[in-house]
């Protein structure tokens, strides 16, 4: 299977490369009222309205400084049955890597600050470890229902 690899903080995050629909550089972000702390607020991407979250305050880390390297990788996320684009803003993209089954451990039952049953496993290449994630379960279906809604809501404000 090829993934998508991303830093955020020190750490190295991959995702599955077919839920990749592609890598935008940072932009204008327009806040939503009364939403969480980790949505940063929707882009608009070629007319169509993409909420954005921010992955280091969803996992609980410190907002991070934002470089020249900050990037959104926009994803389709399945809820109840149906596909949900969502930015995902990293600090870094690093690059497509092909990792097969041996090269992938279970997630740690301890010693992790993330929650690991959105974790699909830890890939080794080399010396170093990634954690993959099962990007479907990194939010909660309340929530994905919530970023949908921002987004629908959105995109009826800008008619």
């Amino acid at each position: 299977m090829e993934y998508l690899t991303f830093k955020l903080d020190n750490d190295e995050f991959a995702v599955d490369v077919l839920k990749t629909r592609e890598i935008v550089d940072l932009r204008a972000v327009t806040k939503v009222p009364q939403s969480p702390e980790f949505m940063l607020g929707v882009i608009n991407l070629r007319g169509s309205v993409v909420p954005v979250i921010d992955l280091r305050l969803k996992f609980g880390m410190a907002k991070g400084e934002v470089t020249q390297s900050t990037s959104i990788v926009v994803m389709d996320v399945l809820v109840n049955g149906e596909t949900v684009v969502v930015g995902a803003m990293v600090d870094s993209v690093e690059e497509v890597m092909g990792l097969d089954d041996s090269q992938i451990e279970p997630p740690p039952r301890i010693g992790t600050r993330l929650n690991t049953e959105f974790i699909r496993g830890m890939g080794k290449q080399d010396e170093q470890f990634l954690i993959i994630l099962d990007i479907d379960r990194v939010f909660s279906t309340d929530e994905l229902l919530m970023v949908q809604g921002v987004a629908e809501t959105s995109s009826a404000d800008s008619i």
